[in-house]
């Protein structure tokens, strides 16, 4: 039976109204999705100072409180969504993890990490860069760490903005430095110390980028090229995992047992030592039967590499969480301090809730903005396997064990970024030294300049937006730190 012209025209309508309501609909969803997730972020900044307000009361003096709460928990958000980045990049990077996985496991181990092994006693000028009788008069103290908080918070959001991952505890101490200066001059502030943490910027990256090389030498020397590369896999990959798990037994006992235990150097080092053997151990039945059925290429090395991966990034999770959140509300923890005994402090103990502010909004920072981050560091900058993703991932363990030893402020974020150039850069070496040579007097062929561009393995472009957000971060988190200690202390005196 044939429908009329009529019939048929209706259709094409219906169908044409069909179409523009469902491109509605899309572009509705897609403008949508990044308001979403800022009204979640609204929403636990609110919810974070509603709690202050109920436990401290909204009396005059309490405000300030409520107030630093707020702009903790803003400060959470964007430790989350730049800094917890460096460690699951790589992973996610490596197509060893979803992002989804990766969100979830980084989630809940930088949350473990916080509550369960974190700092209980916090530096409140970081790590002495100023002097606290400088600024003993409580309300400019209090000024000078609410400055610290904002500056930094609001440098850590711009650098995630522009796609830059920068480090968190630098931003806390620019911003610390900036508004010592502006509260009681240049005097107050410790020189040598930010001498040490200004050569931690090309320290950091550096030792970063050279471990994680040398792994990835000795990967490519000891297994990718041997003809039996699963026979060497075997040996190899458990001695690895044991390397890795003896840097972070070591790393844990230093930080992670502080609030049990002292534990010097050498204890921890002799820790490390024991549980590098005993995963060691364990490694090499797990491998050899991992092993068992793959063939002899460069894929089956990816699957035995995998799950190491996945454990090294949870275990960079955590032990960030027990180092970097500490430090990154340490200023809320001092304007409470400041608070309630009217006096500033070198060192303060941090409340419970200020940590589970900061636990809880590095994961909602994660959730909601984190992935940006995380595909910038894993795939933009170079191309990661998990052979290149695990020297990564080790390279940032030991290089922590390594500064720890010889007292060098480093930063986890320059750390494992410099890994990522480091292997980049590694491979560019290495490839250029093996590229085929001419068959006529045995010299290299000469590439002409745009085709050795293309063939860079390290986007330069990425590389130099890093760097200079590296080197800006703590006189931009200072300048802008200034201003609002003097904004502050004008307007609210």
């Amino acid at each position: 039976m044939s429908q009329s012209p009529d019939n048929n025209n209706q259709w094409k309508t219906l169908d044409k109204d069909l179409g523009r309501i469902s491109q509605v609909e899309y572009a509705t969803a897609y403008v949508a999705r990044p308001l979403t997730a800022l009204g979640i972020a609204l929403a636990f900044i609110a919810v974070a100072g509603l709690a202050a307000a109920l436990f401290f009361g909204t009396q005059p003096g309490n405000l300030i409180v409520v107030a630093a709460a707020v702009f903790g928990a803003y400060m959470a958000l964007n430790i989350g969504a730049n800094d917890v980045a460096n460690n699951m990049g790589p992973a996610v990077g490596a197509n060893a993890l979803t992002m989804g996985g990766a969100i979830v496991i980084a989630a809940v181990c930088e949350t473990a990490g916080a509550l369960l092994a974190g700092g209980d006693v916090v530096s409140t000028i970081s790590k002495g860069i100023i002097d606290p009788t400088s600024v003993a008069e409580t309300h400019s103290f209090i000024w000078a760490m609410m400055a610290a908080l904002v500056s930094a918070a609001l440098w850590v959001n711009l650098a995630t903005k522009v796609g830059a991952p920068v480090s968190t505890t630098h931003s806390v101490v620019g911003g610390v430095m900036g508004a010592g200066i502006a509260a009681a001059g240049f005097g107050a502030v410790s020189w040598p110390t930010m001498g040490a943490i200004a050569a931690s910027w090309v320290i950091s990256p550096v030792l970063g980028g050279v471990i994680a090389a040398a792994f990835l030498a000795v990967i490519k020397s000891q297994i990718i090229y041997r003809d039996d590369k699963l026979a060497a896999a075997r040996l190899w990959v458990p001695i690895l995992v044991g390397i890795m798990a003896g840097a972070f037994a070591a790393y844990l006992s230093l930080k992670g047992l502080k609030r049990v235990i002292h534990i010097d150097m050498g204890t921890a080092l002799l820790i490390g030592l024991v549980g590098g053997l005993v995963c060691w151990g364990l490694t090499v039945p797990l491998v050899r039967r991992q092993s068992r059925g793959l063939e002899n290429r460069n894929r089956s090395l990816k699957t035995l590499f995998a799950l190491p991966l996945i454990v090294s990034a949870a275990l960079l999770s955590f032990a960030h969480g027990a180092n970097d959140v500490a430090n990154a509300v340490g200023p809320l923890a001092a304007i409470v301090h400041a608070s309630e005994f009217g006096a500033s402090a070198g060192e303060v103990a941090i409340p419970l809730w200020v940590m589970v502010i900061g636990a809880l909004g590095i994961s909602f920072g994660l959730f909601l903005f984190g992935p940006k981050l995380i595909r910038m560091v894993g795939s933009q900058i170079t191309k990661l396997n998990p052979m290149r993703a695990y020297c990564v991932a080790l390279s940032a363990a030991i290089t922590v064990i390594v500064a720890s030893w010889l007292g060098l402020p480093v930063s986890s974020t320059h750390i494992a970024v410099g890994g990522v150039f480091g292997v980049g850069f590694f491979r560019e070496w290495y490839m250029e030294r093996r590229r085929p040579s001419n068959s006529t007097n045995g010299t290299a062929r000469r590439l002409p300049p745009e085709e050795r561009r293309r063939r860079k393995l390290v986007r330069r472009s990425h590389f130099m937006t890093i760097i200079a957000a590296w080197v800006i971060t703590v006189p931009a988190a200072a300048a802008m730190s200034a201003v609002i200690f003097l904004l502050l202390d004008t307007v609210l005196v």
